[in-house]
């Protein structure tokens, strides 16, 4: 017998009306929907229990990000025509933009960065990233290794890799938001504003894997071609909304009535004592419910003057909605760069047309919107608990016209290089104005303190107070540790 205990429908316009069979059923559909956020929610509080008891390791910059944003310039940016420019070299090596100085002392960018050379003195430049690649040098492996801090064997003679699937190694994100579960009612871990991809392979090294779609991101990603510099003036967060039909106040009752409901089964109470399910449930009822979800995607609410200076376009307005995501409280927010690699116009990809392409393309939109959200970030406060990584998946080659990865090259084209390349690292106790390494005089390798990409994953779950060594298990519950690397703490201050 299922007994409904207290005075039914009392918050109901017609109260005399009590509880009809077809409010149980509702209730039945409401507990679907909010088991499924909530079961979210214990599924990562479940699989951080280990974290819990785990010996801080403590050291420079241990636990000072409160959350993480990744800037992923996916396609591979040649650091030789950005930001590690040369002088005195051969034609076919030196760039065609001129050098310029920097806020650092000694330190040139290319003419291509005239506004992060003038805040440059608020980050780390690591000039001197570097990994020897097995295989083919392709997007798609690079993309998997930074992500997920692991390499594949899948790879075909074409570059590619099979699509995400269950047995992939977790994104960082996602093993960040299983350590530290969300404390306030806010999506944990956002990417945008289009999934990781090289051709045809979509995802690989973005998903939470053997982790389970419980830790998978919240993907905002708005319709239009990559080409539509106006997309995220589009965007849709539906699933955040509630239906017109449904006032928080009816999905109130229904969670009190749900309540109720599991008080009159004490068996099954039993059964799941050790899940608290009112706590859970409660974060996934008060996440639709507040609203600070969907407020923090609102970009339209801000001065038009700061937008403008973001930049008009896809990657700006995306480097400020990671900005308003991380003021709300969200842990982990990935910005992909918006056009794929494996492709022209706008991505970094550049076997050809390098000149104009970055010029007129990629490069002032990288310019405006990271120097802008850099000094944002700052000026609020936010750097101090944030901390942010940008970088591709590699450098190009140094020689213009040179094939490395099969692909054709024009003159004016740079392949893969991944055996020297630039990463700019800032916030959450990273040094300021410092450049950590250096390249070659011609940009072809290290000449001092190489840093390979799993060590600055290995700092970046450092900065959040967590073990890079911690073990995970995965599909087969073997044990594996998130990152076979040490951060590199001497970016700290």
């Amino acid at each position: 017998m299922l007994r409904i205990s207290g005075q039914p429908g009392r918050d109901l316009c017609d109260a005399h009306l009590g509880v009809s069979r077809r409010d149980v059923i509702r209730v039945g559909g409401s507990a679907i929907m909010g088991l499924t956020l909530g079961s979210l929610f214990k599924l990562r509080a479940a699989a951080a229990e280990p974290a819990a008891s785990a010996v801080s390791k403590g050291g420079p910059g241990w636990g000072k990000a409160k959350s993480v944003i990744m800037v992923y310039l996916q396609g591979g940016p040649s650091h030789l025509d950005l930001w590690d420019p040369k002088e005195n070299v051969p034609e076919k090596i030196r760039s065609s933009f001129q050098n310029i100085k920097t806020k650092i002392p000694g330190i040139n960018f290319t003419e291509i960065l005239p506004k992060l050379a003038q805040i440059n003195d608020k980050l780390t430049m690591v000039r001197s990233m570097s990994y020897t690649p097995n295989g083919l040098f392709n997007h798609t492996a690079a993309i998997y290794q930074i992500m997920t801090g692991y390499t594949t064997d899948k790879v075909s003679p074409s570059g590619q890799l099979e699509p995400p699937n269950a047995k992939d190694f977790p994104n960082f994100g996602s093993n960040i938001i299983r350590l530290k579960p969300p404390t306030e009612p806010m999506l944990p871990f956002v990417m945008l504003p289009r999934p990781l991809q090289e051709s045809g392979v979509i995802g690989k090294g973005g998903t939470a894997g053997f982790l389970g779609k419980g830790f998978d991101p919240y993907t905002l990603y708005p319709d239009g071609d990559d080409m539509d510099m106006s997309k995220m003036n589009r965007i849709r967060v539906d699933d955040l909304n509630l239906r017109p039909d449904v006032f928080a106040m009816r999905l109130k009752r229904r969670a009190s009535l749900r309540q109720s409901i599991e008080e009159t089964m004490p068996d099954i109470d039993k059964a799941v004592e050790n899940y608290h399910l009112d706590e859970y449930y409660g974060k996934a009822l008060d996440l639709i419910t507040s609203g600070k979800a969907r407020d923090a995607f609102a970009i339209d609410r801000e001065p038009e003057k700061m937008r403008a200076a973001y930049g008009l376009n896809t990657f700006g307005q995306s480097l400020l909605l990671a900005r308003r995501l991380v003021e709300a409280g969200t842990r982990v927010v990935e910005v992909v760069w918006p056009k794929v690699a494996n492709s022209d116009n706008h991505s970094w990809d550049t076997h050809t047309d390098l000149t104009r392409r970055i010029k007129t393309q990629a490069g002032p939109m990288l310019d405006a919107g990271f120097s802008t959200f850099i000094e944002d970030l700052d000026q609020r406060g936010l750097l101090d608990e944030t901390l942010v990584v940008a970088l591709g998946e590699f450098g190009r080659t140094p020689e213009r016209g040179l094939s490395t990865s099969g692909n054709t090259n024009s003159s004016d084209g740079r392949d893969h290089w991944p055996y020297c390349y630039t990463a700019c690292v800032a916030g959450a106790g990273i040094k300021r104005g410092y450049v950590h390494g250096e390249s070659d005089a011609t940009g072809s390798s290290p000449k001092s303190d190489p840093v390979h990409p799993t060590e600055l994953l290995a700092l970046i779950y450092h900065a959040c107070g967590i073990d890079p060594e911690t073990i995970v298990y995965n599909h087969l519950n073997q044990p594996r540790e998130l990152v076979k690397a040490k951060p590199v703490t001497a970016l700290f201050a």
